[in-house]
């Protein structure tokens, strides 16, 4: 019961810091892909084609594989393969990274709607700069969207992240989380089913929960979506 509660801490630890990461970067590149289009929103675009061309699965297996043997030691940041923090740090990073395009491309697709309204044209008109107008105007208008995506991304990181520590390629050595959890009671799954099926029942409560929320935030905030349900 103790390691289920800490390996819940460390698996919501990572599915909201990596939400949080995988959200801020997604709005910062519609906005800016949406803004400037041209060659920007063309660079921009085939970044997120170039992660749409890999499963989420295999990539983040690929990326949790090397880092988890090697530890990260790039730009004056290391972290040691097996430590807490690595632990903790590298799986968000993963994770945050892969999910960018599944974020990015529907907020870009309305960044680009909103950029021909009149309330923009009237901003540039009296001298606002790009980076008012994307966050002055912009980006209070998709923040409903934003709100949305990263409610429902937090319960699709925890499953990614169950996901890559069932398989190895997550959250390592003695630190908990409900992803291994279940992997360290495969083995036991005969004798004491409960090592697997507790923390396997808590992803499936805590992702059912953050879904039923997401969608009721949806509602709340989409205009459109009240007048469909009242005709």
């Amino acid at each position: 019961m103790t390691r289920l509660l800490y390996g819940g801490r460390n698996s919501l630890i990572i599915g909201i810091g990596s939400a949080l990461i995988c959200t801020v970067l997604a709005l910062i590149l519609a906005l800016l892909a949406g803004y400037y289009r041209g060659w920007v929103d063309f660079v921009i675009t085939r970044f997120f084609d170039l992660f749409y061309a890999f499963p989420v699965i295999l990539l983040g297996i690929a990326l949790g594989a090397a880092l988890a043997v090697n530890g990260f030691h790039h730009f004056g940041i290391s972290l040691d393969s097996g430590t807490q923090k690595a632990n903790l740090i590298i799986p968000t990073a993963i994770i945050s990274y892969v999910l960018i395009p599944y974020v990015g491309r529907p907020l870009r697709g309305q960044v680009l709607s909103l950029r021909e309204k009149e309330f923009i044209e009237a901003s540039v008109a009296q001298g606002a700069g790009p980076l008012r107008i994307m966050f002055s105007e912009l980006m209070p208008n998709v923040m409903s969207s934003v709100l949305v995506f990263f409610t429902l991304i937090i319960a699709n990181n925890i499953v990614l992240e169950a996901a890559l520590s069932f398989l190895g390629a997550g959250v390592q050595g003695e630190t908990p989380s409900w992803g291994k959890s279940i992997s360290d009671g495969q083995a036991l799954i005969v004798t004491r089913p409960w090592l697997t099926l507790a923390p396997g029942l808590a992803i499936l409560l805590t992702v059912l929960s953050l879904n039923v929320f997401g969608d009721g935030l949806r509602d709340a905030l989409d205009p459109r979506a009240k007048v469909k349900i009242e005709h």
